[in-house]
């Protein structure tokens, strides 16, 4: 019975299968392959049963049938071929084989089968060859249809990645046979696969015998590569994929070198750039797999190519790629190997080159002197040897004509020469006693550098700077007398030459030496920099005095880039500080500010260097502070002394240099130091900081108007505990917060005031989420919500409200949606109205000193575009329910919120606002105007399609804004006014000549900027619609 049920089991599955065959053979409906490929995946028929029930369909003498029936075969086992046994693939493979020599019709099918079968682990050794002859015999691959076509492609790949070894045993056979499968294909996607095979007959070393010339004829014959994407391609291939992919075959190996170097130097001589770039970028590769015998027929004619591209040409590309192609040359003959009977062909090369452009570097007004040099640099640059040889008979000309050509261009052309080459020396890095012609140069050319640095011509003098760099970065080429003079030309230069281009490159040029001499620069530098510092310059006029002082604070902090100099030169600089303070000149907190901004340079230099980092810590840090605490509380008893460092351009001076101080401290020890700075401010607590005997308590938040001067160093506190890293526990971090959030809602003074909510809004970003942060948030709230309802704190109030906002919008804090719609209400206020605008410039720029990545805040990702989604629909909004007095407020407050999106994602929203931003631009507030310009303005560049529905109103309120009294708000309506030029032609010819003659007033602007503007955006118009534009 049980065998009874199986029979009939059986006997029912053939017939579903029989039917499911019947219906895609003869119906015409393909869904039933997916029912026979499930069948076969799950058991109930095999690829044999399926054989059988499609025989009267193969054997069917209408070709459609058989095609429709292999066709259902050759998708089953398309997805079914891991299933099959060794015989069953044998017997597939012999069948399919037969049927190559079917009609036409069935031919397609028939790969589809073959591509399954050739993915068959289990295929028997020789039915790879044995399928491949057929293909090649039977099939004439180039009549098929280009899906087909890729198939065999596809086939072919296949057998190669697991049938290596059977198809070598082909021999060239299987060369010539895959040159007749490919010859004339067209399709970019079929010669994508078709490169990809003949770069791995080569790679895998297939035999090609008789067949190079015939391979490298049926792939050179698409170089250079002309194809140009059709619009919405789904393809996706692109131009540069084909030209990749080919010169990857043409460069993949030297048996093409004979028939390649002349294609190349034909297409050299082409007229269009592309075929000219492609020629010289594959002639670069082939250079790093050619040898001395490939090249040394060429050499003549690639080097006369090249020097014709590089002398005539005026595409800076084209010459780069020349450039580059000789340096592969060079570097190529330098990598060969000599035997003792072969001609050295670098020598030859080199000498062809040299004599063929060494007399043009005697023309400096010339121009083939710049080409030349280039020429000679690239080939000098290939290799060591190359450079001797190069050097050897440049060098001597360039200092000669030097010595020639004594006016200062002419000697910055010859210098700049020489810099090149000095350069070039830099890579190989320490100068070779023996074989190196610019150390038996040291003389002359440190001669000519130094007449450089003397000479009245700035520009001269820059180059020289410049050289005088290289040279020292040549180790062992400065003798130490060379060194003395190096520095003692570059504090003249620092300190007294005019102009300050030279003096700034002066300072970077000794910034750049100092770590490689260290010694040399603290021993010499760093002390007369100090005794200029300390002189009294008696002979000056105080103004010159001044600029002196400047200057040496400057070159102090540029030369302090080595650990040793970091602790020579922070002691010159706090000493000056201190001595700053004391005195009782008009100008101290200029001087105090420009102290700063050298402290600041130093900090920001240390930061890389551990070691640097916490010398400049532990002594920079507690010497301000003092400072600071000192002046603070001299303040109430001698209101003279120390007044200057706490003005708040000092303060805000310091602030960086502590910040910088601090971020990159390492967690230990900013944890050391925060255990001595908190208390001091929380406690009093002063005996960690140097000279130490204050005349009274210091205690910045506590109440009183004496220590009122006390509460404005809270400013130090902020950049101190705002900086260091998340991780580092605050010591009495809920009580500091207590008193920062009292101190910012109650003082008077607005400077301290909003440093404390500044400070308190930095260490609420970085607190841990849980009941402390939100407790501290409870009180906050509360405490702004009195503030802000009534009384004289209203506008402290408000600010510790922007700087909390921002700290939880920052972070994604649940409770900043709540802080913005309260933000988002005072815009109707019209006291605040105007500031809560403001602020949202504040909600969304980068802060400088607190909230920014680089002191460690808790940033997220995007919050700009979070900020943009869920607030700007309700300042919009609030516009349409505003009333006419405060309409202005909501503008601002879009407009701050739009300038400070990304481009992208503005551009997607601008349809729905774009009527707002116009209305902005009536708006009379200039904060609004320039903001909505400086917003509009790389719009029109990023969305023109979208801006031109609007040209009248653009046109219009543009031209009227350049007549504005704000300088600023004329320069942005200018730059809109030159950036509406990118909008279609037709569409801005109705207002040329309207927008030419407006745009005559601004060209008499009193102010050299906004002429400068205005020439530059009328010229746009004028050329508008004109040929060629």
């Amino acid at each position: 019975m049980a065998a009874a049920g199986a029979g009939a089991g059986a006997g029912a599955g053939a017939a579903v299968l029989a039917a499911s065959v019947q219906d895609f053979v003869a119906g015409q409906q393909d869904g039933r392959a997916a029912e026979v490929v499930a069948g076969v995946k799950d058991g109930s028929w095999t690829v044999l049963q399926l054989v059988e029930a499609l025989g009267s369909c193969l054997e069917n003498t209408d070709p459609r049938m058989r095609g429709r029936g292999i066709q259902l075969l050759s998708q089953v086992l398309l997805q079914c071929y891991s299933l099959l046994q060794e015989k069953e693939v044998l017997h597939l493979v012999l069948f399919y084989e037969n049927r190559l020599q079917d009609h036409h019709l069935v031919i397609p099918s028939v790969l589809q089968g073959l591509r399954a079968l050739s993915m068959c682990e289990v295929l028997s050794p020789g039915l790879a060859v044995s399928v491949l002859k057929a293909i090649f015999q039977e099939v004439h691959v180039q009549s098929l249809l280009q899906l087909d076509r890729h198939t065999v492609y596809s086939i072919i790949t296949n057998f190669m990645g697991t049938r290596e070894e059977e198809l070598k045993g082909l021999g060239a056979d299987f060369t010539f046979g895959f040159i007749q499968v490919m010859d004339g294909e067209k399709d970019p996607r079929n010669l994508l696969v078709a490169f990809q095979i003949v770069r791995d007959l080569i790679a895998k070393n297939y035999a090609l015998g008789p067949f190079v010339e015939e391979l490298f004829e049926v792939t050179s014959c698409y170089f250079p590569i002309d194809f140009t994407p059709p619009p919405n391609d789904p393809h996706g291939i692109q131009r540069e994929d084909l030209i990749l992919s080919l010169r990857a075959v043409l460069a993949s190996t030297p048996q093409f070198a004979e028939f390649l170097l002349p294609l190349l130097i034909e297409k050299m001589d082409s007229d269009l750039q592309s075929a000219k770039l492609d020629s010289l970028q594959t002639l670069t590769a082939c250079c790093a797999i050619y040898g001395q015998k490939e090249l040394q027929e060429f050499l003549p004619s690639l080097w006369s190519s090249l020097r014709r591209e590089v002398f005539q040409t005026a595409s800076e590309k084209v010459e780069a790629e020349c450039l580059a192609a000789l340096h592969a040359l060079s570097a190529c003959l330098s990598c060969s190997v000599l035997s003792s009977d072969t001609e050295d062909l670098l020598d030859s090369f080199l000498s062809s080159i040299l004599q063929d452009c060494r007399h043009h570097l005697c023309e400096p007004d010339m121009k083939l002197v710049w080409p030349s040099a280039k020429l000679l640099q690239a080939a000098a640059g290939a290799s060591l040897r190359a450079y001797h040889c190069v050097t050897s008979s440049v060098l001597p000309l360039l200092l000669e004509q030097y010595t020639k050509h004594p006016q200062s261009s002419q000697r910055r052309t010859i210098l700049e020469m020489l810099l090149g080459f000095l350069e070039l020396q830099q890579k190989w890095g320490h100068v070779e006693e023996d074989e190196s012609t610019l150390l038996s140069l040291r003389a002359p050319v440190c001669s000519v550098v130094f007449s450089a640095l003397t000479d009245p011509s700035v520009q001269l003098q820059l180059v020289g700077i410049r050289a005088l760099t290289v040279l020292g970065s040549l180790q062992g080429f400065l003798s130490p007398s060379d060194l003395e003079l190096v520095v003692d030309h570059l504090i003249r230069l620092a300190l007294h030459e005019e102009d300050s281009q030279s003096s700034e490159a002066a300072m970077e040029a000794a910034g750049s030496l100092a770590p490689l001499y260290p010694k040399v620069f603290s021993g010499h530098m760093v002390p007369r920099l100090e005794e200029e510092l300390q002189s009294e310059g008696q002979e000056e006029s105080p103004r010159d005095h001044c600029s002196l002082r400047q200057r040496c604070l400057q070159a102090l902090a540029a030369v302090s880039t080595h650990t040793s100099i970091v602790r020579e030169t922070v002691p010159v600089l706090l000493q000056h500080l201190r001595k700053v303070q004391k005195g009782s000149e008009a100008g101290n907190a200029q001087d105090m500010v420009s102290v700063c901004q050298s402290l600041h340079r130093v900090a920001l230099q240390c930061q890389q260097d551990a070691e640097s980092c916490w010398y400049y810590h532990q002594t920079v840090v507690p010497c301000l502070l003092a400072m600071a605490v000192q002046a603070a509380m001299q303040e109430s008893t001698h209101p003279l002394l120390g007044k200057a460092l706490l003005e708040e351009e000092v303060l805000a001076a310091m602030v960086p240099v502590i910040s910088a101080a601090t971020t990159h401290l390492s967690p230990e020890l900013a944890t050391q130091s925060v255990s001595h700075v908190v208390p001091l401010f929380l406690d009093g607590e002063v005996s960690f900081l140097p000279q130490n005997s204050f005349p009274c308590s210091f205690q910045p938040f506590e109440d009183g108007e004496c220590l009122e001067a006390q509460r404005r160093l809270v400013a130090l506190l902020m950049a101190f505990v705002c900086s260091l890293p998340r991780d580092v526990a605050i010591p009495q971090q809920e009580r500091l917060l207590h008193e920062l959030l009292v101190l910012s809602c109650s003082c008077n003074c607005p400077f301290t005031a909003t440093t404390a909510a500044k400070c308190f809004a930095g260490l609420v970003n970085k607190h841990l989420a849980g009941q402390q942060l939100d407790e501290i948030l409870q009180l906050a709230v509360n405490r702004m919500e009195l503030g802000l309802a009534e009384g004289p704190c209203r506008m402290q109030a408000l600010t510790l409200l922007l700087w909390v906002t921002k700290a939880l919008v920052l972070r994604y804090h649940p409770l900043s949606s709540r802080l913005t719609d309260k933000l988002l209400g005072l815009l109707g206020d019209t006291e605040l109205g105007p500031t809560a605008a403001d602020g949202f410039s504040l909600l969304m720029a980068e802060s400088p000193d607190v909230l920014h990545k680089g002191c460690h805040a808790d940033v997220r990702i995007m919050f700009r575009q979070r900020f943009f989604t869920d607030n700007v629909p309700k300042l919009v909004q609030g516009f349409h329910g505003a009333g006419p007095d405060v309409k202005a407020n909501y503008l601002k407050g879009l407009s701050h919120v739009l300038n400070h999106l990304p481009k992208p994602v503005l551009v997607t929203e601008l349809p729905t606002l774009l009527s707002l931003l116009l209305e902005a631009l009536s708006c009379s507030d200039r904060v609004v105007q320039l903001s909505t310009l400086s917003c509009l303005q790389p719009l029109l560049l990023e969305a023109p399609q979208i801006m031109s529905l609007h040209v009248d109103t653009l046109v219009t309120k543009f031209l009227s804004l350049t007549s504005s009294p704000t300088m600023a708000v004329r320069i942005a309506a200018l730059r809109c006014a030159h950036a509406l030029t990118s909008l279609p032609t037709t569409v801005l010819l109705p207002y040329k000549a309207r927008v030419i003659r407006a745009l005559a007033k601004p060209l008499d602007d009193k102010k050299r900027l906004v002429r400068k503007e205005a020439v530059a955006a009328r010229g746009e118009w004028f050329l508008l619609g004109s040929p060629g534009r």
